[in-house]
């Protein structure tokens, strides 16, 4: 039987890649900080009728050594998940920098090392946008790099970039990009299946308890996690894949009609924002707001990805994105974090 290693598998995508694997027959390890918290995880997802039995767990931390070589052991294949994500961006630019990178480089170091014959990992379409100059519309293609050093990229994204950069430079330096693939998902929405999505649904969330009056101009390619999920475990064994970029998304939106929709869907939400800030306000406000300040390079430009390549590559099609968002919200509701009445 065949195992794979899940970095990151308590997280929103992690644990619906490990459902996916699971069901393909796959033995699954997943990486958790605390073995007992991460129990919860093993719990859910035998809640949903996966089947554990083939499920274990192993202590490690990005930002240390200690269990790596345990944790990639015997693995074929690696999903590697993890990153740094605060509630809050940093002040600091570079402040995820080192935790981002460095685990990057343990799983890569160890997991090649152990034998593992392709890693995957998760990037981000932050990693690719992030460019001054965009204009009001902006296609992103598997070239798109965003430039870390630009003043307008903030510690999130600058991460992700940077730790990307080292992958590849690191697989190259050592003629491995034949077995590295790196997925970078759009904004990633769908259903709550395991009560861990708080960050990806955040938006959705902050919309429906009307957070938000109005939303910044802002179009982003959105992606179902279930889908998101689907990508990285095609890229596993994809052979068109190897060494390759894949755009993890479907339709684009601007916020406004994230709204729309869940508008039209629950007409009892009367705060659901009802227009955009105009764009110079925004960049006005990002001055005092660290929330708007993480949008400002994008605020005005409808991002839209050409990932039908990846379509080809591995047979997944995104569902569209007003399931994705609507899954997202029925799961608020659901859970008891929105509120209908």
């Amino acid at each position: 039987m065949d195992r794979v290693l899940v970095t990151g598998i308590s997280g929103f995508i992690g644990s619906h890649i490990a459902e996916r694997l699971l069901a393909k027959g796959y033995a699954v390890r997943g990486t958790v900080r605390n073995k007992a918290k991460g129990q919860k995880i093993v719990d859910a997802l035998g809640a949903s009728g996966s089947d554990v039995s083939k499920l274990e767990l192993v202590e490690a931390n990005l930002a240390s050594d200690a269990g790596w070589a345990e944790a990639v052991q015997d693995c074929r294949y690696i999903q590697h998940i993890a990153s740094p994500l605060p509630h809050e961006s940093p002040a600091d630019r570079e402040a995820l920098v080192p935790e981002a990178r460095a685990g990057a480089m343990r799983v890569l170091e160890n997991g090649f090392g152990a034998g593992a014959e392709r890693i995957v990992m998760t990037s981000s379409i932050a990693s690719m946008i992030g460019q001054k100059g965009k204009g009001a519309h902006f296609t992103i293609t598997e070239e798109d790099w965003s430039d870390p050093d630009w003043r307008h990229m903030t510690a999130y994204p600058i991460s992700k970039t940077r730790a990307e950069m080292s992958a590849w430079a690191y697989v190259e330096t050592h003629n491995l990009k034949d077995k590295l693939t790196v997925v970078n998902p759009g904004i990633v929405f769908g259903p709550d299946s395991y009560g861990n999505a708080g960050a990806s649904l955040g938006l959705l969330r902050a919309m429906m308890i009307g957070k938000y009056p109005k939303v910044p101009k802002v179009g982003f390619p959105l992606i179902d996690v279930r889908d998101c999920a689907a990508i990285h475990v095609a890229a596993m064994t994809t052979k068109g894949a190897s060494g390759r970029r894949l755009l993890a998304t479907g339709q684009t939106l601007w916020f406004k009609d994230i709204a729309d929709i869940l508008r039209a869907e629950y007409p009892k939400l009367k705060n659901l924002p009802d227009g955009e800030i105009p764009t110079f306000i925004v960049k006005i406000m990002a001055l005092f707001s660290d929330q708007l300040k993480v949008l400002r390079a994008d605020v005005g430009t409808f991002h839209k990805a050409d990932a039908a390549y990846v379509s080809s590559l591995t047979h997944v099609i995104p569902r569209p994105a007003k399931e994705a968002i609507l899954a997202g919200a029925k799961s608020l509701i659901e859970n008891g974090s929105v509120r209908l009445d």
